[in-house]
């Protein structure tokens, strides 16, 4: 057995020195910076909290005392369960997650394959390729109104839900390709250089090397898409007709009559409208916040 002996004395754990952060000093000017931010915030609010006091409101309340002068005791929440149910708010909703939800996995698979060819391909038609993607997303939509229309009619997809998705899927593929492809070429060339000497397949090198570090940006653009496709208005305004068909922002439009309209209760759906793109913010945000900062620094 080995006896073990100690010289000296035993080394005590160095104390670990807590540094807080200093408190930046309460000026004038920060004081105004504040208070400018504070009235800014609010009247950026202001279109929403004017939503949310119409919602629980009655028509006839508001036209007796005025938009700002509410009975506090007429304040109900009847408008919400009228329009999910009688406008029919529920059947929107659905609409619109059946024709968001496919755009968004078409748009976001086809343009992560174009960026990839793009971002790791040498070809002679690369660059002027991506051009295309980037002039594809400076288009004015509105010019193509019509031979989008004819062309839907021609190819039997008018009053459909595939109408709807295709042209999304379509015109959004410019912008995700372009973002995609100038994330992909961040990535180091020696990561896809090693698959490949593993003997990884291009589609594997895409699937399960680049797409896996592409997460930040694709989260981004999912979040961008979802709000951007859920509360289109023209074009399901253009290629969709049957009511049955119509997504929440074209089904709340038809809400509002010839001769009245009431108010609260198109408000109250358009609330429950905006829930879904809330939802899906709050989950990505962390992801979305990152995106917007990619390649900030260095």
């Amino acid at each position: 057995m080995t006896d073990t002996t100690f010289s000296g004395e035993m080394a005590l754990p160095a104390p670990q020195v807590v540094i807080k952060p200093k408190k930046k000093p309460l000026t004038v000017r920060r004081v105004l910076m504040y208070v400018f931010l504070i009235a800014l915030t609010l009247i950026w609010l202001l279109p929403f909290f004017s939503a949310l006091l119409t919602s629980v409101r009655t028509q006839d309340e508001i036209s007796v005392n005025g938009f700002w002068n509410p009975d506090l005791s007429t304040l109900t929440l009847q408008n919400f369960a009228d329009a999910w149910v009688q406008a029919r708010v529920a059947n929107y909703l659905g609409n619109s997650f059946i024709v968001t939800i496919p755009s968004l996995i078409a748009t976001l698979f086809l343009s992560s394959m174009a960026a990839f060819a793009l971002a790791r391909y040498r070809f002679k038609l690369a660059i002027p390729l991506y051009f295309m993607f980037v002039a594809g997303t400076m288009l004015p939509f509105q010019i193509l109104l019509l031979p989008v229309f004819k062309l839907a009619n021609d190819l039997g997809l008018y009053n459909t839900y595939w109408s709807l998705i295709v042209i999304h899927t379509a015109f959004q593929m410019g912008f995700c390709t372009m973002v995609l492809r100038n994330y992909m070429k961040t990535i180091p060339n020696d990561i896809v250089e090693a698959s490949r000497v593993d003997g990884c397949s291009d589609f594997r090198i895409y699937w399960q090397i680049v797409m896996p570090l592409t997460l930040p940006a694709l989260a981004a653009l999912a979040t961008l898409e979802f709000t951007w496709i859920f509360n289109d208005y023209l074009w399901a305004l253009i290629l969709i007709q049957s009511e049955g068909l119509k997504p929440i922002t074209a089904g709340l439009a038809g809400l509002r009559g010839q001769f009245t309209t009431n108010w609260p209760l198109i408000t109250a759906g358009s609330l429950i409208g905006v829930m879904p793109t809330l939802v899906v913010f709050a989950f990505l945000q962390r992801y979305f916040i990152q995106g917007l900062t990619l390649g900030s620094g260095k």
